[in-house]
């Protein structure tokens, strides 16, 4: 991996943590991982000194430009009522990143969400499936794709599902805290995905970035192989932490419900990541078992 040159927007948060470390403990030859304090994607001439500035710098060391988008407005239930703010970000900043990669000639990868679809399907989704966002959330990421893919630049969006890892807050670090808060906890049963450790999709991202050519399909899922509930996946957290996982009961969306809508089943289908020649991410319950022995006192934090 010496031979890259990587600018991960969004480098502060939960994904674009695990790629600069991953890619830096890898010995990339050049990392820039600026949150969003430094660099604001909605910004396009600040967009585009970056991506020259990565070009420059790639140039003169002999290394391969690439991006990888992390950066995001991922608070769905405020999309809702602000989803203006969401498109900016999810929308505008991926159009701005591609406009500028397809100048420089660097690659993007840019990553998407499982909310693009209806979540009405009985099997795994594979990327040629028909999207039908039900949310604002959804709604600005679909825009974001469209933005990146009709831009010219040599370009792959990569949807992924229920991420968690050990910067920020997720569902795992809820579970957690709720666990030494309360005998008993009910968690929706209803709808079924696909959990995925950060790290495990960066090593995922970082070995598509790698690639010398890119897979001829430009839209790939990369998520964590099976598929549970939140209540089974609140259970397996249960379990990880040494606690009862008999404390946790289901219960329906209607019990639970929020200002957005959430997809009843948005498993990710890795066929298309395989057959592209790609390592498929493991199996959700081994890779929670790992993250906590990796990262176990973040998680729990």
């Amino acid at each position: 991996m010496t031979d890259f040159a990587l600018l991960v927007p969004g480098g502060r948060g939960q994904l674009g943590s695990d790629v600069s470390a991953l890619a830096e403990s890898a010995g990339a030859g050049f990392v820039h991982a600026p949150g969003s304090a430094e660099l604001d994607i909605t910004d396009a001439e600040a967009v585009a000194d970056a991506v020259s500035s990565l070009a420059a710098t790639a140039h003169d060391a002999g290394l391969r430009p690439v991006v990888v988008n992390t950066a995001a407005y991922t608070a769905v239930d405020a999309a809702e009522t602000d989803e203006a703010a969401a498109l900016a970000v999810n929308a505008d900043g991926p159009r701005n990143l591609a406009a500028a990669c397809a100048k420089q000639r660097v690659r993007l990868l840019h990553v998407s969400t499982d909310y693009v679809f209806p979540g009405d399907a009985t099997r795994p989704y594979e990327p040629g499936d028909e999207v039908g966002p039900r949310g604002a959330y959804g709604r600005t990421k679909l825009a974001g794709e469209r933005a990146v893919l009709d831009s010219g630049a040599a370009a792959w969006v990569v949807r992924t599902a229920w991420v968690y890892g050990a910067v920020g807050a997720n569902f795992v670090k809820t579970m957690a805290k709720l666990e030494g808060q309360r005998d008993q906890l009910s968690v929706v049963g209803d709808q079924v995905g696909c959990p995925t450790w950060s790290a495990d999709l960066a090593r995922g991202l970082l070995e598509l970035a790698a690639r010398a050519e890119g897979p001829r399909q430009r839209v790939l899922h990369a998520a964590g192989g099976g598929e549970t509930s939140w209540f089974g996946f609140a259970r397996a957290i249960f379990e990880e932490l040494g606690a009862d996982p008999t404390r946790v009961s289901p219960c329906t969306t209607e019990d639970f419900p929020r200002p957005a809508p959430r997809p009843a089943y948005s498993v990710l289908s890795q066929r298309a990541w395989q057959e592209a020649g790609l390592t498929p991410l493991r199996p959700w319950r081994e890779a929670l078992a790992a993250a906590f022995a990796e990262c176990g006192p973040a998680l729990r934090s």
